[in-house]
C-alpha cells in the first residue's frame, strides 16, 4: 500500500498505538477536580464518549464558552451542525447565526477533538474544571513509571524499519516532545523517523506543515500520503493539497473518496 510514496507522514496517538491507559489516568485525575455531586455524571459521560454514545466524539469540535459540540465539514472547517451537551440539535438558523466563518482552533476556547487526550478535557470543561494542565502534567509523570505500559502493535516495528530504509518517513503529532519521546520509547520506535514534528496544533496548522514538508523533501503531493485516525486533522488537509490519505477507522465505509483509503489498523498498511 505504501510502496509508491516518496514521503509518508504518520500521526501518533490512535495511529501507531491503540492503548488508552494514560487517557484513563488523565480522566480519573480530572474527575477529582469536578464537584463531588457531579463526579458520577462526569464518569458516565466519559464512558459514553469512549463508546461513541455521546455527542462528544473524536473528529468533532467543542466550543468551551457556548458548551456546544460541533460537527464540521473537514474540507472547509465550516460548522455543519451544533449540538447541546444532551444531544439536542440547534436549528439551522441558530447554527448559522453563531458560526458564519470557518473555525479557528486555539485549543482553549475552541477545541478540535483530535485524539483521546481531548475527550476527558472536554468533559472536564463542561463540568466547570478550570485547571486541566496540572492533570496533564500528572499523567505525563505517570507515563514514565513502571506502572505504565503500552503493547506495541504486532509487526509494526519491523514494517516501519523496512519502510524507513526505502523512503522518507515523518511523524507529525499534537503531542509535545516529552510525550512523543516516552511513547516512541515504549513502542520501541525510537529513531524510526527521519523527522518528528511535535506540538503540531492540528488541524489549525496541518496544511502549513504539510506544505513545508513537501518543499523540504522536494516531493510532489501525489507521491505523498498522510496516515492517521482523525479525518479532520490528518486526512482532509492532505487531500486538499493533492496528497493521498489513509484513514484509520474500522467503522467507516472502505471507499468514500478517490484519494483516501480506509483501514482498521495501521498494520493493514503493510499487508
Amino acid at each position: 500500500m505504501l510502496e509508491r510514496y516518496d514521503l509518508i507522514i504518520f500521526d501518533l496517538d490512535g495511529t501507531l498505538y491503540e492503548g488508552g491507559e494514560h487517557f484513563e489516568y488523565y480522566a480519573n485525575h480530572l474527575k477529582q477536580k469536578v464537584k463531588e455531586d457531579q463526579q458520577k455524571e462526569f464518569a458516565s459521560d466519559y464512558e459514553k464518549m469512549k463508546e461513541g454514545e455521546h455527542p462528544v466524539t473524536i473528529g468533532k469540535a467543542y466550543d468551551v464558552e457556548k458548551d456546544l459540540v460541533l460537527t464540521i465539514d473537514p474540507m472547509t472547517l465550516l460548522v455543519a451542525e451544533a449540538l447541546r451537551w444532551d444531544g439536542s440539535l440547534l436549528s439551522e438558523q441558530e447554527t448559522r447565526d453563531l458560526y458564519q466563518e470557518k473555525l479557528i482552533f486555539d485549543f482553549e476556547s475552541m477545541i478540535a477533538i483530535g485524539d483521546g487526550w481531548w475527550l476527558p478535557f472536554v468533559c472536564a470543561k463542561h463540568y466547570g474544571v478550570e485547571d486541566c494542565y496540572s492533570s496533564y502534567v500528572a499523567t505525563k509523570e505517570f507515563m514514565v513509571t513502571d506502572a505504565f505500559t503500552l503493547d506495541p502493535l504486532p509487526g509494526l516495528k519491523d514494517s516501519l524499519e523496512r519502510l524507513a530504509a526505502a523512503t522518507s518517513v515523518v511523524l507529525v503529532t499534537n503531542s509535545d516532545i516529552d510525550d512523543v519521546n516516552r511513547l516512541l520509547h515504549e513502542l520501541q520506535l525510537t529513531d524510526m523517523f527521519k523527522e518528528v514534528i511535535p506540538s503540531a496544533k492540528k488541524p489549525a496548522e496541518t496544511s502549513r506543515l504539510f506544505k513545508q514538508l513537501l518543499a523540504a523533501y522536494q516531493v510532489e503531493p501525489d507521491r505523498t500520503v498522510s496516515i492517521g485516525d482523525n479525518y479532520i486533522n490528518d486526512v482532509a488537509p492532505a487531500v486538499l493539497l493533492g496528497m493521498d490519505g489513509i484513514y484509520i477507522n474500522p467503522d467507516t465505509p472502505p471507499s468514500f473518496h478517490r484519494n483516501v483509503k480506509v483501514i482498521s489498523s495501521v498494520v493493514d498498511c503493510f499487508h
